[in-house]
């Protein structure tokens, strides 16, 4: 018996402390938001988890309560088996529920349109334009205006809007930096968007939150946000890579089906984000390519276009 209590007391302890490791090691996520988009989206979280807490909290403890109250050895309870009905109970629980589903549809709808994600963000800095492809299964980003490009890195610079556009070589994906925002999605021949800002310098997490295929665990990025300065070394050590890519080198990027490595270019052909939309739509065995099969027998084609 002293045995069973040691090991008992043992395995407690290891719980506890393997327990605040584990909360401790948490230094970056959506509840740990690193810029405004992420704050206004934990915000969002905590409004809608209060007056939840409101309703449930209450339930769980009447039902502890009225398990212990009307147990079986319990004599103070009574037993009415006649009683079938209560005007202020009826209320509450049909009341109750309601003000909370108004409350939280109302608190999602203005959420919504606030986070939405094809609307700018309000700053007095140019917004830096980023072109997102997902490829099987890496992450390419395109810097037009810098005329470099990365494979599995993600350089942007402090209190600058972000602009990315996105979408994908193959299948749909989904493109999400915990710490700094939502997520939005990639599909192949269309073009999607999103806005979002670092508000503190350091390097954080990007992944794919939509699950793809074999490789799609591994679609991993790493977001190197820094000052000014920083973002033009950065750009200046890309060019140094001196790979450059064309359409060409783009295909052959895509046929490789493989978790990619960190990899630079420079330079980067002009509307490279137009041929990787374009060559979505064409790649064999795609739904879009079946679709020009079946145009050419006379159906009607109906194009690609952004979406949310």
């Amino acid at each position: 018996m002293m045995l069973r209590n040691m090991t008992l007391s043992s395995l407690a302890r290891l719980t506890t402390v393997m327990t605040c490791a584990s909360l401790s090691a948490c230094t970056e996520g959506i509840l740990i938001p690193k810029g405004p988009i992420g704050a206004q989206e934990k915000q969002l979280l905590l409004e809608a988890l209060i007056p939840m807490l409101i309703v449930i909290t209450p339930i769980i403890l009447l039902t502890l309560w009225f398990a212990w109250w009307f147990r079986a050895s319990n004599a103070r309870a009574k037993y009415r088996p006649q009683w079938e009905y209560s005007g202020a109970i009826e209320f509450s629980i049909w009341m109750i529920p309601m003000l909370v589903i108004l409350f939280l549809g109302s608190l999602a709808w203005v959420g919504a349109h606030q986070l939405d994600p094809y609307q700018p963000l309000t700053s007095k800095r140019k917004p830096l334009e980023v072109q997102v492809v997902a490829m099987d299964w890496r992450w390419l980003f395109i810097y037009p205006e810098q005329d470099v490009a990365s494979v599995n890195e993600l350089a942007i610079p402090v209190d600058t809007p972000v602009s990315f556009k996105l979408t994908s070589a193959t299948v749909m994906n989904s493109f999400f930096i915990p710490s700094l925002g939502g997520q939005v999605y990639a599909m192949p021949g269309m073009q999607t968007q999103l806005h979002l800002q670092a508000s503190e310098a350091g390097n954080y997490r990007g992944l794919s939150a939509q699950f793809s295929g074999e490789g799609f665990s591994d679609m991993h990025f790493q977001v190197l946000a820094t000052d000014a300065a920083g973002f033009d070394a950065w750009v200046e050590r890309t060019k140094s890579a001196a790979t450059q890519l064309d359409a060409t080198a783009y295909d052959r990027l895509v046929a490789d089906h493989k978790v990619g490595k960190v990899t630079y270019y420079f330079p980067v052909s002009s509307d490279l984000f137009g041929h990787a939309i374009d060559h979505a739509t064409k790649r064999p065995g795609s739904a879009f390519a079946a679709s020009a099969s079946t145009n050419a027998s006379g159906t009607k084609l109906i194009p690609a276009r952004p979406e949310h």
